[in-house]
């Protein structure tokens, strides 16, 4: 889950299809921050958070090495609520698809991609030192990477490697990944209506079909476990911005239908854990909620708190788990769980919120500067060979 801004880069088209609407024509919105989706993203990190300290069992090893016993037994209601969490996943996944098109929108390839590079890294290279730190001096619940594997990690392209993550988190930055070069086309061509709804009925096409097409690369590049997700939350920007219509309506119906499914593969293979109606339910009730965002009925919500709430997200979310359930394994004994949970949620929330002010903002200014010059080199020497 990538650290997203909610900021509409430009104001919303009273033009509703094909080329028109590339961001100059006057309307709603021009320039505010979408705090409510700040808000959101900080709610889908403690979803994941509450899953993964409260809400599910180590079931790769006998008996349940981080609480010692089934969690169920030890907070009923907690483990009950937490069971649902991991959906905050494919809340990331909508999330980014609106926020990257709204974003990238007037931008060019190389604007895009030093955007990505700046908000993606610099907070993972700490998360992954960091979680490593904690994994040698907290053993026993974690297998340590080979050092060759650490540092792998580092490039975020472990998964393309077959290299294992150094925190298991990380499997949605691949998925994140794979969508940035997809919609690396697009931006490349020119964001319009048009081009974006083309984009979503292609690559929805190609990821229903991947796969049955036993053709294992189209099936990593279209990426169906996640390709609904980001097509939602694509299609609700373009209702964002130019408004609403029966076709943008028709898209996000798809997705939604095919999403459903989705979370029941979920939920049979990976989570075992909770029933597909209410994960269903739960992933209902959000897409209807940005859809109200997206159609402008939460305009009025401007909590500058929700801006904070926001930038510590993304450290949260890489840096709780491994780190976070090691701890627990070695805490569990000293306080009531519930004390526990909460008490780690809490700091890994300051944590982050500190990762974002000291690492990741100086970090992204020194690599927004050195890529700056790199490709302003570049086309200087294009320009003197031509």
């Amino acid at each position: 889950m990538p650290p997203l801004t909610a900021t509409v880069p430009a104001q919303r088209s009273s033009a509703r299809h094909g080329t028109r609407g590339t961001g100059t024509a006057g309307g709603r919105g021009a320039g505010r921050r979408l705090y409510v989706i700040d808000g959101i993203r900080l709610v889908a990190a403690l979803m994941v958070a509450l899953h993964h300290f409260a809400g599910t069992e180590r079931t790769d090893r006998p008996g349940n090495v981080i609480w010692g016993r089934p969690v169920g037994d030890i907070m009923p209601t907690v483990h009950h609520v937490g069971t649902y969490g991991w959906i905050g996943v494919e809340i990331f996944f909508v999330i980014s698809g609106f926020v990257i098109c709204m974003s990238s929108w007037g931008r060019t390839p190389r604007q895009f991609f030093v955007s990505r590079v700046i908000r993606l890294y610099p907070a993972y290279w700490f998360a992954v030192l960091f979680t490593t730190a904690v994994l040698v001096a907290v053993p026993g619940v974690w297998e340590r990477l080979k050092v060759r594997e650490i540092l792998l990690n580092l490039t975020m392209l472990q998964s393309g490697s077959a290299v294992p993550n150094v925190d298991g988190v990380y499997w949605t930055l691949w998925s994140e990944l794979r969508f940035y070069l997809l919609f690396l086309v697009v931006v490349a061509m020119g964001l319009t209506y048009r081009r974006v709804v083309a984009f979503c009925c292609v690559w929805g096409a190609v990821a229903m079909l991947a796969p049955i097409s036993d053709l294992p690369l189209l099936e990593l590049v279209a990426n169906p476990d996640g390709a609904w997700f980001f097509i939602a939350g694509l299609a609700l920007y373009l209702m964002h911005r130019f408004g609403p219509d029966l076709l943008l309506w028709g898209i996000l119906g798809t997705a939604w239908l095919m999403g459903q499914l989705e979370l029941g593969k979920r939920i049979d293979e990976v989570e075992h854990v909770s029933g597909w109606r209410g994960a269903f339910l739960i992933y209902t009730v959000f897409l209807l909620f940005m859809a109200a965002v997206a159609l402008g009925h939460t305009d009025r919500i401007q909590w500058k708190w929700l801006v904070t709430a926001g930038a510590m997200t993304y450290p949260l979310y890489l840096m709780h788990y491994a780190a976070g359930t090691a701890l627990i394994s070695r805490l569990r004994d000293t306080m009531d769980p519930r004390l526990l949970v909460a008490a780690l949620i809490a700091g890994f929330c300051v944590l982050g919120w500190l990762v974002h002010r000291l690492v990741e903002r100086p970090v992204a200014r020194a690599l927004k500067k050195g890529l700056d010059r790199s490709f302003t080199r570049l086309w200087e020497a294009d320009a003197r060979r031509g």
